[in-house]
């Protein structure tokens, strides 16, 4: 994997803008692409999943299964525009509550659809089974910096980008665009592999330099060096598939918050005379609201106090974690001989 620089430009924008997605793993995920995958993006990542998952291919290994079935519903959904539409907007309670109005019901997938995008006569198991070995270009690695308060209340950021890309020229060439790996039995538990060229020539092409401008969702409870991915928007090749763009969170210090995991620490100062005898106090917490963090008790020095759920969300969960508070007392530099007298006789009585 390369690390590249490219220019970045980041713009803020509102919160409010972030779409709408289920709470789990979404069908992009699944299906390794990204939101603004073609259909013919979206079928070519169906088709290499369906085949490396497949439970003839895979017998015994429940994982797989389940994975087969995770990527059929996936595909399912996302290869009809009707309710890619309604997920992208709704996630998925809304195509639940669209099948409760009367459309499709979801049952019947995933042997079904692939029977149906490979053909009846498909197996595995065979005298021969044949996969396209397809080139992968580079991934694509950005760190984006994010603030504390972006990732305790959301926030969406513009990326503008230079990349490459691929586009016709004049011409034929020689490519190597279609070989195939073939794996073949030639005996009980014996297998043979060996690639062959089924494509001879290709129209030209060559790579054009354009820019790009891309949405980065910063999601509530991002941790730092968590990985959003676009798929195929990394470096093209010629003759195989694009690599992944890959934003890395980094976070930004903040000048009164200190996070570590899903908690948060701050430190509050306070008079001795508030550690003494009681104070009330309100903090302002990343997104505005105010935290009361005043006490009826006597206040150490370095106290720290516990506040529940006043810490960061827990990232696609409606959980938050706890905020710790630590009392620095501000000490008076001198004291006249009457406010001894006072302290000494109130101290001892």
């Amino acid at each position: 994997m390369r690390i590249w620089n490219i220019f970045v430009f980041l713009l803020l924008f509102s919160a409010s803008t972030v779409e709408v997605v289920s709470a789990g793993k979404s069908y992009y995920d699944i299906l390794q692409v990204s939101k603004q995958a073609t259909d013919d993006q979206i079928k070519r990542a169906y088709r290499k999943l369906a085949l490396k998952f497949h439970p003839d291919k895979n017998p015994g290994n429940e994982e797989a299964t389940k994975k087969f079935a995770e990527i059929n519903n996936a595909y399912e959904v996302l290869s009809d525009r009707e309710k890619r539409g309604v997920y992208d907007q709704y996630g998925e309670e809304g195509l639940k509550q669209q099948q409760q109005g009367g459309g499709r019901g979801g049952g019947g997938f995933g042997q079904d659809i692939f029977s149906q995008f490979f053909g009846g006569g498909f197996r595995f198991g065979g005298e021969e089974d044949e996969e396209e070995k397809t080139l992968k270009g580079d991934d694509v690695t950005v760190e984006i910096y994010a603030t504390l308060k972006d990732l305790y209340v959301g926030n969406s950021y513009q990326i503008w980008r230079d990349k490459n890309v691929v586009k016709p020229a004049a011409g034929k060439r020689k490519c190597n665009c279609k070989n195939k790996v073939v794996h073949r039995q030639i005996g009980p538990g014996m297998y043979q592999q060996y690639t062959e060229q089924v494509c001879q020539e290709c129209p030209n092409v060559k790579f054009e330099r354009v820019t790009q401008s891309l949405t980065v969702d910063i999601e509530k409870g991002m941790r730092d060096g968590q990985e959003i991915v676009f798929y195929e928007d990394g470096e093209p090749v010629i003759d195989g598939e694009p690599g992944d763009l890959k934003f890395i969170i980094r976070t930004k210090p903040d000048s009164r918050f200190r996070r570590e995991g899903n908690d948060l620490h701050i430190t509050v100062t306070i008079t001795l005379l508030d550690a003494l005898v009681g104070f009330k106090k309100d903090i302002a917490h990343l997104d505005g609201h105010k935290v009361a963090v005043g006490s009826a008790l006597v206040t150490k020095p370095k106290e720290t106090r516990k506040f529940p759920r006043e810490g960061m969300p827990l990232f696609d969960s409606d959980k938050k974690g706890d905020l710790f508070v630590t009392f620095e007392v501000v000490f008076p530099s001198s004291l006249t001989d009457e406010q001894k007298s006072v302290i000494s006789k109130t101290l001892r009585a």
